[in-house]
């Protein structure tokens, strides 16, 4: 714990350093009574040695979703942009070319982005061999991972939310359900559907249609898992206004093995396809027979959609892959962490103030200083795999999560960007682009109450305003 006298004289030295910022950014500051101590900014010509504007660069701060800027550049230096994930189908049994007298195995090795799409083209594949029918269970094998997490929700307490869920080597469809309400005034009821269906999940609606204007949280309707356990019965109750006609919920249901094995059989039955018997979760038979190997996306591609969209369980996909591949699997996350710590090591970063922790920012633990993210950062855009990383970034005002920011204004399509959000957290990292050709690195945290309800996002469209004016 710092002492008193350490306390007083950080702020001393943060109530200088705001003294010597921009107006525009201290008027935010004032304007919002945010403590200078409690925000860092660094901004660098991309090529200078030397920044342009730094304000308590060394602190270790929480960035929320920028450390994934962290973990996928570190993907690309260990794994290459066209490094794929594989997800292999088995027979364990005799197969006569249309049956299959014994079970169908698949085994995951981390596929982040294996959605409901992907599996089906891979089942169209598996039904283009012949099979049709399999008489044993489905074992599904994810044991290229071992995940240790604490389980899903310890982290706010919403452990059935899309963006908690955790790791797995067979991760389908990021193990995310979306639920339909469908108004339905001819029967008097609503209608409730899912994407993607599930042979094996219990939905017990309870909602009444009632008149009245669409309004209310979540319009009305209330979710509640009557078996935590398995989380395989799933209650809806409320009151829908029929006003609402539709509306669309997203929330993280079953197992994972549970999840894939509802997902697969029902995907399964529409291809034509039967399977008589249950899950086993457990390794592939040493004599089982290969049947298909399934290729992913690129790695390329993958951190596209995991920076533009802020994916969190996709990124903490790659922490595990990277632990299993630069080391040996099973893929762990103290293995991950260890991968990215080694790499900035042998680059020649000094990374006292980072704590990877999950590598994706939804942690209290993380920490990185701005000076070390901006150094990263430019070290990305000199390396050879720098257009695959800049081009997974958001393009301010135009894609991803910073498509509803900077509209209209200097920065519009001139910025590649990562945000970051949580209760009390807000920051911004990137690159931005000046009219007269030059390249700024810059990195903005605030950790202060209330930075994640629009302060935070006020102060650095103000040091992003304050670039535009370098040209």
């Amino acid at each position: 714990m710092r002492s008193v006298a350490g306390l007083l004289l950080v702020c001393a030295f943060a109530a200088e350093s705001a003294a010597q910022l921009p107006p525009g950014i201290n008027v935010i500051l004032d304007g919002h009574d945010i403590p200078p101590g409690d925000v860092s900014i660094v901004v660098h010509a991309l090529d200078s040695p030397e920044p342009v504007l730094s304000h308590l660069p060394d602190v270790p701060r929480n960035p929320a979703s920028v450390m994934k800027m962290v973990t996928t550049w570190s993907a690309l230096e260990i794994l290459g942009p066209a490094w794929t994930w594989q997800t292999e189908i088995y027979f364990d049994g005799d197969f006569d070319g249309a049956t299959l007298n014994g079970d169908l195995a698949i085994k995951g090795f981390g596929d982040p982005f294996l959605v409901v799409e992907e599996v089906w083209k891979m089942l169209r594949v598996l039904r283009n061999l012949g099979l049709e029918r399999v008489l044993g269970d489905l074992v599904l094998d994810d044991s290229y991972f071992y995940v240790t997490e604490a389980e899903a929700g310890r982290f706010d307490e919403s452990p059935y939310r899309a963006y908690n869920v955790t790791p797995n080597a067979l991760l389908t469809n990021f193990k995310a359900t979306r639920f339909r309400f469908l108004a339905d005034p001819n029967n008097r009821r609503v209608r409730v559907s899912t994407d993607p269906p599930l042979t094996n999940l219990d939905i017990r609606n309870r909602i009444d249609l009632v008149g009245g204007r669409c309004r209310g949280f979540q319009a009305g309707i209330s979710f509640n898992v009557a078996d935590p356990g398995s989380a395989s019965r799933i209650v809806f109750e409320g009151e829908f206004p029929q006003r609402c006609n539709s509306y669309e919920l997203y929330r993280a249901v079953l197992r994972h093995d549970t999840f894939a094995f509802g997902m697969i059989d029902s995907l399964w039955s529409e291809l034509g396809g039967r399977l008589e018997g249950g899950l086993r979760n457990e390794e592939v038979a040493e004599d089982a027979s290969l049947a298909l190997t399934w290729r992913s996306r690129s790695l390329g591609d993958v951190i596209r959609l995991v920076n533009k969209n802020s994916n969190n369980v996709m990124t903490r996909q790659l922490l595990y892959t990277m632990g299993a591949e630069t080391f040996e699997p099973p893929g762990t996350r103290a293995k991950g962490v260890r991968a990215i710590e080694e790499l900035l090591r042998e680059r020649g970063f000094a990374i006292d103030s980072l704590v990877v922790d999950n590598g994706a920012g939804l942690s209290r633990d993380a920490r990185i200083s701005a000076a070390l993210l901006v150094q990263l950062l430019q070290e990305a855009a000199r390396g050879v795999y720098a257009p695959e990383f800049i081009s997974s970034l958001a393009l301010g005002g135009l894609d991803g999560t910073t498509r509803t920011r900077f509209e209209g204004g200097n920065g519009e399509g001139r910025m590649h960007l990562k945000t970051g959000s949580l209760d009390e957290v807000s920051a911004l990292a990137g690159y931005v682009h000046v009219p007269n050709g030059s390249t700024y690195v810059m990195a903005v945290f605030v950790n202060t109450p209330d930075a994640h309800r629009g302060p935070g996002n006020e102060l650095e469209d103000a040091v992003v305003e304050w670039i535009y004016t370098l040209q």
